[in-house]
């Protein structure tokens, strides 16, 4: 499998990394910015196994920095530019980064973190400096374009979303030191996708979330060309994707929402007929939402089931889905188990916790070691959490996070169902449903609502909502209540941040309801 650096050998004009604003990047380019980015890290005292972090918004200066690291044998963290100081600050420390780069669009909050985390030895910024920084630019532009002498192969350390508690170093130790060694992603998903030399990739996601970083970077070892927007926005997909003629792209399911709730006119505007493989991943996708893309793009739409801690993964395609539909697939890597909260395996049908087992559930959580015990259980199969049940043809479905199931009178109400219902309803933008207290049951539903419209943020449609739930969901999980929000904390990853909303209702902020 080639690295990027023969694939400049041989094709250096071709385009290795094209932004959607139209920055290009050819395959010369990244090789010899790379390689640049290596020799500073060389001179900066920087070996084999050192830790880096880099903040900023989608640029392609983000990508030849990951492949400096890359060659440079470096564990590099990309950190999520929505963050705040302090949670940035824990993640240096944690990952015990001596090099933190950032951009200037990021600049206050990359100034308060090390002015916590002090002891980042090397600081740079992109696009302007602040005291404490230096210019990335300028340092990298000293260096000479060859390769440094002991090439390495490095790999990412991602931390968890936050999405339920503190973030978490997921470290998965590289197959082999050779620094164009065989992506284990592309030997897998990759093959299974088709990926190759001929995909054009689209990456409407920000690149420090797992799958956009590790899908950009398996479409540039293999020769394509990734198109990175700086920021979704739904038309302007559709638009990059007749342009470039795009085989490949990546979503979450908020994505699609987005874009199917285009008008008519403006979705058969476009021609993305070139697509290929359309994945998508990260989030539950509704029903209703999926047979709509489907009808639209045709069975070009293949979901996967991973985590960035790599211990399984599932996976289906438009067909077997149209059969199975809600599920997320069969295993296609590591062996799938269902268990109960005694550590019992369970039977098709019943719900459970999500493990895999196998050879390649070796991760660790990044100096957590009662953390990185937790997820795994006494036969050495791994979990990430999640809750599920698998059919009689080994299908998984996956119904939350244990973290967000809410229990109400003794029934496990599982929050994603009523989600994935409320976000088809014409007038509701986005959607977070979770538990709060009530002395009789212990927990009732409540749902928060980002109408498409603020003006629809009334009592009116808030009891029209709860009435067209009525005809759609068992009684025992509809809301006990819908409030309104002008806008929910879903970050561009796609993941919605519930545990904000969880803190602030169960800590009484709130009680402006509407039933």
């Amino acid at each position: 499998m080639p690295h990027p650096s023969e694939i400049a050998l041989t094709y250096p004009h071709k385009p290795a990394i094209i932004m959607g604003g139209g920055e290009m990047v050819t395959y010369r380019q990244l090789d010899e910015r790379s390689n640049q980015g290596a020799q500073l890290f060389r001179s900066l005292g920087l070996a084999k196994g050192d830790h880096i972090a880099l903040m900023m918004e989608n640029r392609h200066e983000f990508l030849e920095i990951c492949w400096a690291a890359q060659r440079a044998g470096i564990i590099f963290t990309p950190v999520s530019s929505h963050l705040r100081g302090a949670e940035i600050a824990y993640i240096l420390q944690n990952s015990g980064a001596k090099l933190f780069i950032a951009s200037a669009a990021v600049a206050e909050v990359a100034c308060a973190a090390v002015a916590e985390a002090s002891d980042v030895a090397h600081r740079f910024m992109l696009s302007g400096i602040r005291e404490g920084f230096e210019s990335w630019e300028e340092a990298v532009s000293a260096q000479p374009t060859t390769p440094i002498a002991d090439q390495a192969n490095g790999v990412p350390m991602l931390y968890s979303s936050g999405t339920t508690g503190k973030p978490k170093g997921v470290f998965v130790p590289p197959p082999s030191d050779e620094v164009n060694a065989p992506s284990g992603l592309a030997l897998s998903l990759g093959a299974a996708f088709g990926f190759s030399d001929e995909t054009v990739y689209l990456s409407p996601a920000p690149l420090y979330h797992a799958a956009p970083l590790h899908y950009n970077m398996m479409v540039t070892y293999l020769g394509g060309t990734s198109i990175v927007m700086e920021k979704f926005d739904p038309e302007a997909s559709l638009a990059l994707i007749q342009e470039h003629r795009v085989t490949h792209s990546q979503w979450v399911p908020i994505m699609f929402v987005r874009m199917l709730k285009l008008p008519e006119a403006v979705r058969a505007a476009y021609d993305v007929s070139s697509m290929q493989f359309a994945i998508h991943a990260a989030a539950p996708c509704p029903i209703e939402t999926k047979e709509r893309m489907i009808e639209w793009w045709g069975p070009v739409i293949v979901e996967y089931y991973a985590a960035s801690e790599g211990a399984g993964a599932t996976l289906i395609d438009s067909p077997q889905w149209l059969e199975h539909k809600g599920s997320v697939g069969r295993a296609m890597v590591g062996e799938l188990h269902i268990v109960d909260d005694e550590g019992v395996e369970l039977p098709p049908g019943e719900i459970g916790t999500v493990y895999f087992s196998g050879p390649q559930a070796q991760f660790t959580y990044h100096n957590e070691p009662e953390k990185t015990a937790e997820s795994y259980n006494e036969r050495g199969w791994a979990t990430t959490g999640d809750v599920g049940y698998v059919d009689e043809e080994g299908y998984l479905y996956l119904t939350d996070r244990k973290h967000f199931m809410i229990i109400s009178g003794g029934v496990n109400i599982y929050p994603q169902e009523v989600e994935n219902l409320l976000i088809t309803h014409d007038k509701v933008a986005d959607v977070a449903v979770f538990g709060i207290p009530n002395e009789e049951f212990g927990e009732e539903v409540k749902a928060v609502v980002q109408p498409q419209n603020w003006a629809d943020a009334t009592d009116e449609v808030a009891i029209e909502l709860m009435e067209w739930l009525r005809d759609r969901l068992s009684h025992v999980k509809l809301p006990r209540s819908i409030d309104f929000h002008e806008a929910l904390p879903r970050l561009d990853n796609g993941k919605l941040y519930k545990r904000h909303l969880v803190e602030e209702y169960r800590g009484g902020a709130r009680d402006d309801s509407a039933s």
